[in-house]
């Protein structure tokens, strides 16, 4: 076995962001995602939101979630071990657009680039995380279209590049361990894929022999994981088996996040990855067509609802949500 054999490609991606407000607006107005869930995390004591946005259908590999820890205080350092830039599929066609639609929200940016034969912008979220748009045109998923026209909007994951300062057991982890294939390096990026490459299947290894390790730590302007999409359960504890087979015991046991179970890996290149079920979704307490509409917790957290609520930063959802 390997580890693809189940696993097909990124089921979400989850970060920590400053301020609720800012990330609302960034991730709706500047990235013309679909605002799909507000909920609080799961992990520790302190109520924090944790916000949920996608593609017009909501779909497993589009999934970009945040935690604005602005609330609690908590700043981080950026640095090796984590995720450096997480890389949008759009259009090739819409590039252009996105130099302007960029500029005109102020987002910096050094225009239009090519590596590996194709053509990106790079740019920052205001809480500094790295962000790219990546061209790509056989992707047949759903922009949103609400902020951003469809045709040439967001449709999920392209890729996601990982900072570190070794190569050598990072790269026998995403090659011989998890089964993807190295397809090429482009200077200090190496990069590898799961069948071949493609949208939503790409993980790159960016090589930065002289940067100090950044925070682990749930923190403002962190990353926090990426995670890879499994079928159920069943798939996800062949896959624990199966990791842990090669010595790497510290994969968690199956955590229940409501709308998706889940495990997680600190693998050799100091980033967490999880992997996390498709058969649950996000329609299990709200309609489909009513996705982000009010604040869900998990039926654990019900009992402090009051609590909860009163401790977050109010904020002012998109208008197709009000």
């Amino acid at each position: 076995m390997r580890a693809t054999d189940v696993i097909k490609g990124f089921h979400h991606i989850t970060v920590c962001v400053a301020g609720a407000q800012e990330d609302v607006d960034f991730s709706t107005k500047v990235l013309g995602l679909r605002m799909i869930k507000q909920t609080v995390l799961f992990d520790g004591t302190a109520p924090i939101y944790h916000l949920y946005y996608g593609n017009a259908d909501a779909e497993i590999g589009s999934v970009w979630t945040t935690f604005p820890f602005k609330q609690a205080g908590i700043y981080g350092r950026q640095g090796t071990g984590q995720i450096k830039t997480t890389g949008f599929s759009v259009p090739t066609g819409s590039l252009d657009f996105w130099a302007e639609h960029l500029t005109k929200h102020g987002v910096a940016h050094d225009g239009i680039q090519e590596r590996f034969g194709e053509k990106f912008i790079e740019f920052k979220h205001p809480s500094g995380l790295g962000l790219s748009v990546v061209g790509c045109d056989d992707d047949p998923r759903n922009a949103w279209g609400f902020d951003v026209p469809a045709d040439k909007g967001i449709r999920g994951f392209y890729s996601v590049q990982l900072a570190v300062r070794d190569l050598e057991e990072p790269e026998f982890f995403l090659g011989h361990v998890m089964g993807f294939t190295r397809v090429g390096q482009e200077g200090p990026v190496t990069r590898y894929a799961i069948d071949g490459g493609g949208y939503n299947r790409i993980i790159e290894l960016y090589h930065m022999p002289d940067t100090k390790q950044g925070t682990w730590t749930f923190a403002v302007g962190i990353p926090h994981h990426y995670a890879l999409a499994v079928a159920n359960d069943g798939e996800n504890k062949q896959y624990k088996d199966y990791v842990e087979g090669f010595g790497y015991t510290d994969v968690s046991e199956i955590k229940d996040r409501n709308y998706f179970h889940s495990t997680y890996t600190r693998t050799p290149a100091g980033v967490v990855q999880e992997v996390a079920t498709s058969d649950i979704g996000f329609a299990i307490d709200e309609p489909a067509d009513k996705l982000g509409h009010q604040l869900l917790l998990p039926p654990w957290f019900e009992d402090r609802r009051q609590e909860i609520v009163s401790a977050l930063e109010p904020i002012l959802v998109p208008e197709y949500i009000r």
